[in-house]
C-alpha cells in the first residue's frame, strides 16, 4: 500500500468562464456560500494528514499570499508560463513534489474528505460511475485497470475528476516525461494529464478511485456559481 506525502493543488489559471468574478478575484480564491473554494481542498488534505501542500500561482498570485500565512506548511510556487501556455506548465514547475503526492484543483469544493484519503495502492484518478451520457472524460476501466480514456466522454463509464494520487515511482516517471513534452517536444498547450493518460499511456498502470457525485462540487462556470450561490447574481449586473 501506498500513502500520500504531499499535495500539489493548481491554482494558476484565469477562470475566464467564472467572468465578472474572476476578473478581480482568482477562482480557487472566490466564496461560495461564505468559504473559499481552496479552503474545502486544504481543510480536506489536512483532514487527512496531508500538511505538505503546493499550491501553483499564476494569475492574480498575490491573493493567495494569505494562505501561507494561515496554512502552516503550505507553500506557493510561482508558474511563470500561466498565460501562455496550458496548465501542463503547472505541474511542470511542481515537477519536484510528484512522488507520492495527490494532485487537485484548487477551484472545487470538497464535501466529502475522505475522497482524499492518503492511502492508495496504485496511481490513477478519482472516478464516478457514469451511466448517462457526458462530456467529460471518461475512463474504461476492467479487472481495476484503466485500459482506455475518451476526452470526448460518452456513457457507461468511469468520469475522471482532477483528484489523482502517484505513486513514487510513477512520480519519477511523470517528472521525465513532463520534462519530454514541456522542454523538448514544445507541448504546451495540452493539459498536464494527457502525459500520462495519452502520450505516454502505456508507461503506467493506472487505476480509479470510486466516489460518488456530490462528494466534490465543479463550479465550471458564472452560471453555476449563481446556482449554488445566489448572490453572485448582481455581479453580472
Amino acid at each position: 500500500m501506498n500513502k500520500v506525502e504531499r499535495a500539489i493543488i493548481m491554482a494558476a489559471g484565469f477562470g475566464s468562464r467564472m467572468k465578472p468574478v474572476s476578473l478581480s478575484i482568482p477562482k480557487p480564491m472566490i466564496r461560495v456560500n461564505g468559504t473559499r473554494m481552496i479552503d474545502s481542498v486544504i481543510q480536506g488534505l489536512k483532514n487527512n494528514g496531508i500538511d505538505e501542500i503546493y499550491v501553483v500561482v499564476g494569475y492574480l498570485k498575490e491573493q493567495f499570499k494569505v494562505l501561507e500565512e494561515e496554512y502552516p506548511g503550505l507553500k506557493l510556487i510561482e508558474n511563470p508560463y500561466y498565460d501562455t501556455c496550458n496548465n501542463i506548465s503547472s505541474l511542470y514547475v511542481a515537477r519536484e513534489h510528484i512522488q507520492n503526492a495527490i494532485i487537485l484543483d484548487g477551484d472545487q469544493i470538497v464535501f466529502n474528505a475522505s475522497i482524499l484519503a492518503p492511502e492508495f495502492e496504485k496511481s490513477g484518478y478519482n472516478a464516478v460511475w457514469c451511466e448517462k451520457k457526458t462530456d467529460e472524460w471518461l475512463m474504461v476501466v476492467e479487472d481495476g485497470k484503466v485500459t482506455r480514456c475518451s476526452r470526448t466522454g460518452g456513457s457507461k463509464g468511469w468520469q475522471l475528476f482532477s483528484i489523482s494520487r502517484w505513486t513514487a515511482e510513477d512520480g519519477v516517471k511523470l517528472k521525465k516525461h513532463l520534462e519530454l513534452e514541456f522542454e523538448e517536444k514544445m507541448n504546451r498547450q495540452i493539459y498536464w494529464d494527457d502525459v500520462a493518460m495519452f502520450c505516454h499511456f502505456e508507461d503506467y498502470d493506472l487505476g480509479i478511485r470510486e466516489m460518488q457525485y456530490g462528494d466534490i462540487i465543479e463550479i465550471d462556470n458564472y452560471e453555476e456559481l449563481i446556482a449554488i450561490d445566489a448572490s453572485y447574481r448582481e455581479w453580472g449586473n
